[in-house]
């Protein structure tokens, strides 16, 4: 069972009570849970073969009427937000400098149903890793750092970080780096293992074989799709450790898993939705 589902099922316990209130509000607390694993995936950051770190700290960033019907829920969202990026982590094999914690927080500049998540790394003498969240965190307004602040706020990586495990693998990274190098197996991913890629449209499959791979209803592109809501060059895939989709200035842009965006990271059993038609996108080794 996927993480996601099961932490729908947990959730779903919480409705008859006090908590049902919460699934009034424009935003779900299943796609806060999606976005998180996303942050994670994008800001993961590889010290060697057997570790990949990714951020522990987690902000929210609400409309007013979405985080004043969920900041009084604050605690227990948190709690199981903090396990489902737990229970991610222990799947996609990543790990923590400290205990996992997520915010609410309100932002005057976002419309009702649209959110904001921002993350950092913060490191912890006593954690061993992703064992357990802190203590739920007070609701409250947490402080961000400004993109002229020193390192060490959220988006950066930790100002003092911990110790690096001795004599990395040459071109292995480092604290505040997501990017990864292509030779690098993606996170669970056996050394030297093959990584086949494809995508899923309406029955059909098409492989994916080359760097990037354009959809649109162009004949030009890459793999046509007959959809009068997808323009010419509509969106393209680029292949890596993480393979990324990437908004081409279409009219009605790109969905993915539910999500509004103009580019995301794509994992196994991604949905893409341009115009009327859903795209999954596959990925196993071998």
């Amino acid at each position: 069972m996927g993480v996601l589902k099961r932490f729908e099922q947990r959730l779903e316990g919480l409705v008859n009570g006090t908590f049902a209130k919460v699934f009034k509000s424009e935003v779900q607390p299943v796609e806060i849970a999606g976005a998180l694993q996303r942050e994670c995936d994008n800001n993961a950051t590889i010290w060697n073969r057997e570790r990949t770190v990714v951020p522990n700290d987690f902000i929210v960033e609400l409309s007013a009427p979405d985080f004043e019907r969920l900041s009084p829920y604050s605690g227990q969202l948190g709690d199981e937000l903090s396990g489902l990026v737990r229970d991610y982590a222990k799947q996609q094999r990543y790990t923590f400098m400290g205990p996992i914690k997520v915010h609410l927080e309100k932002a005057d500049d976002l419309d009702t149903g649209l959110y904001r998540v921002r993350s950092r790394t913060l490191a912890s003498s006593t954690s061993q890793g992703p064992e357990g969240p802190g203590p739920a965190p007070a609701p409250g307004r947490a402080p961000a750092a400004p993109p002229s602040a020193p390192p060490g706020g959220y988006g950066y990586p930790p100002s003092s970080p911990p110790p690096m495990p001795p004599s990395p693998p040459p071109g292995a990274g480092r604290p505040g780096q997501a990017a990864q190098p292509p030779s690098t197996p993606p996170p669970g991913a056996m050394p030297g293992a093959q990584v086949r890629r494809w995508i899923e449209i309406n029955g059909n499959r098409h492989q994916i074989s080359r760097p990037t791979l354009v959809l649109g209803r162009s004949t030009d592109a890459d793999v046509r799709i007959d959809d009068p809501g997808v323009s010419r060059r509509h969106c393209e895939i680029r292949t890596g450790t993480p393979s990324t989709i990437q908004d081409l200035g279409s009219t009605n842009g790109i969905v993915v898993d539910g999500q509004h965006t103009t580019r995301a990271t794509l994992r196994d059993g991604s949905r893409i939705v341009v115009g009327q038609t859903t795209i999954v996108y596959r990925q196993a080794e071998g």
